[in-house]
């Protein structure tokens, strides 16, 4: 997008969700996301497509080959080691989690003071008219686990990494002027659900702040600034939720496994709600279907962040209505329950 290279995404399963689809199997006999093909190659791992690219189209401020990037590069793992650390293990002790959570808090420092010193707010821009600015290599290496960190730490350890790191925040927001990064972005619910069949298990470490945060983002309120720091048109994005489910209506009531007769109503009432703000009764039994499809949509396989957290928060508004709802357990080991194989629709013979 930044170096408007023409591209066409083609969107591919992992394991965690269901098969792969066989045409990718095809090409990348591993199955490795990402790749890229270009002129009949193939190339996978982010680090060598990066460089592939910056051989055929230029750099994105510093190579990847830069001393200044590899040293980029060496703290990104660093930091990630950190938070795999604190999330993805059991703390048996106070003084092991504290120790876990001490180790984390110093990597991302580091971070924090580069960011703190950078005249644009990036910290690899290529360009430094403040009109105009964009993030360079160094940035795009780092955003996508950031971006899992701010959720999943909010989510499992009740860690407000935006405002304990305001340099950090102001570097997210950045990215999110752009609608190259918005359009990859996932939200809170998605990364907490789907991190821990990814890594192997992640580990809640109980406190009035955990407790607070996992409750708004299970129920589909959000954190409100905390994913998500722009000024929004909550119109243009419950419109945009709206014609996604349209959509997909019919693929969306045939994978609900609760009340299938009950649950075309409640899902018209629950959009209904988002576009007009009317709340209309829903049958008791219904509930459930209504918290199964919001613990489903997927960011932003689905829709954007906000129309998601908009549609989720009619739908939690509807089941709110109804106390008698059976739980509905999102799995731990895999999200086969989101396998978009479902939703492809079937070429016509």
């Amino acid at each position: 997008e930044f170096k408007r290279i023409p591209y066409k995404v083609k969107k591919i399963n992992m394991y965690c969700y269901g098969q792969k689809e066989k045409w990718y199997l095809n090409k990348v006999s591993s199955g490795k996301l990402p790749a890229i093909e270009l002129n009949g190659k193939i190339i996978t791992e982010s680090d060598n497509i990066i460089t592939f690219l910056e051989n055929e189209y230029g750099t994105l401020g510093s190579s990847l080959l830069s001393k200044d990037i590899g040293e980029v590069r060496n703290l990104e793992r660093e930091i990630f080691r950190s938070w795999c650390n604190w999330l993805c293990r059991k703390s048996f002790s106070y003084l092991d989690l504290s120790f876990r959570k001490k180790k984390f808090r110093e990597s991302i420092c580091k971070l924090e003071k580069i960011l703190s010193l950078s005249k644009t707010g990036f910290i690899d821009s290529p360009i430094h008219d403040s009109e105009k600015l964009e993030p360079g290599t160094g940035d795009i290496i780092f955003i996508p686990y950031m971006e899992r960190m701010n959720a999943s730490l909010s989510y499992y350890k009740g860690f407000d990494l935006r405002n304990s790191y305001p340099f950090i925040d102001r570097w997210l927001t950045l990215f999110e002027n752009f609608s190259a990064y918005r359009g990859t972005q996932g939200d809170f619910h998605t990364h907490s659900h789907d991190l821990p069949p990814q890594m192997g298990g992640c580990f809640k470490d109980v406190n009035d702040q955990q407790i607070s945060f996992s409750n708004l983002i299970d129920v589909g309120e959000g954190l409100g600034n905390l994913e998500f720091n722009q000024d929004i048109d909550l119109g243009y994005y419950a419109k945009f939720a709206l014609k996604r489910v349209l959509k997909h209506k019919d693929n969306i009531i045939n994978a609900n496994p609760y009340e299938k007769d009950l649950f075309e109503e409640s899902l018209r009432a629950a959009l209904t709600h988002m576009i007009t703000s009317e709340i209309n009764e829903v049958p008791k039994k219904a509930a459930t279907s209504i918290n199964y499809l919001k613990n489903r949509i997927s960011v932003p396989r689905d829709m954007p962040v906000i129309s998601a957290r908009i549609l989720r928060q009619s739908l939690n508004k509807i089941e709110s209505t109804n106390l008698n709802t059976k739980i509905d357990k999102i799995p731990e080991k895999h999200r086969y329950d989101q396998d978009p194989a479902r939703f492809i629709l079937k070429k016509r013979l």
